[in-house]
């Protein structure tokens, strides 16, 4: 049976250690472009997987969120719909060097999310589960961005399978390895832990502009 990271290993590979682009570092936030350094736009939104796409129907699923929380919450689908809903225009970056710009998408902001259980003093660190077993780590004040979203819908439309319905997270700031897909569980944690892609060399800031691709 073929490993479905195979494609992205190798890719990893052959740029490891290596900024695409020096001079991005030096660029100020205030004078970024639009299109981060190295990154083209494709025609459609790329799908980019671990090679196993999960179904799960509303009924089914359920959002955990556990660790350093006041309120401890197992969300099903029609509680996590009675949170406050957000719609925005945003752009994405993939670490494969794509972008697609003025996405409108729509969920549930994670501050929304992170005022609803109520997040301890201690916590800095957030760790996101999928259902397919992926996992990714992020600061909690990148998470806590007025952009950054619990999204489940596209362009108007429920978020299709291959792209991470019902819910994945979104960081616009981020490449999109750091918005997992799927999510299953959402943990809070004291200190930071590495996921995924960031044990197997990829940055742990992931910040495009700065491309950040690797560690």
């Amino acid at each position: 049976m073929s490993d479905p990271t195979a494609n992205k290993q190798k890719w990893a590979a052959k740029n490891q250690g290596r900024t695409l682009h020096p001079d991005a570092v030096a660029i100020a936030k205030e004078e970024r472009p639009r299109l981060p350094p190295g990154q083209h736009i494709p025609k459609g939104w790329p799908r980019l997987d671990l090679g196993f796409v999960p179904a799960i129907t509303l009924d089914k699923w359920k959002l955990n969120v556990i660790g350093l929380v006041d309120k401890p919450c197992s969300f099903t689908w029609e509680e996590f719909s009675a949170l406050p809903q957000t719609q925005l225009v945003c752009d994405m970056h993939c670490v494969t060097t794509w972008s697609t710009f003025d996405n409108t998408v729509a969920g549930v902001k994670f501050s929304d999310l992170a005022a609803f259980i109520g997040v301890k003093p201690e916590a800095t660190h957030v760790m996101f589960t999928s259902f397919d077993g992926y996992t990714t780590n992020l600061e909690l004040p990148c998470c806590m961005d007025d952009d950054a979203l619990l999204m489940h819908s596209w362009q108007g439309r429920p978020l299709d399978d291959e792209h991470g319905g019902p819910v994945r997270m979104l960081v616009p700031k981020r490449y999109l390895w750091k918005s997992a897909k799927w999510v299953k569980q959402i943990e809070f944690l004291p200190q930071d832990r590495l996921g995924y892609w960031e044990v197997r060399g990829y940055h742990n800031r992931a910040d495009p502009w700065l491309e950040e691709r690797f560690a």
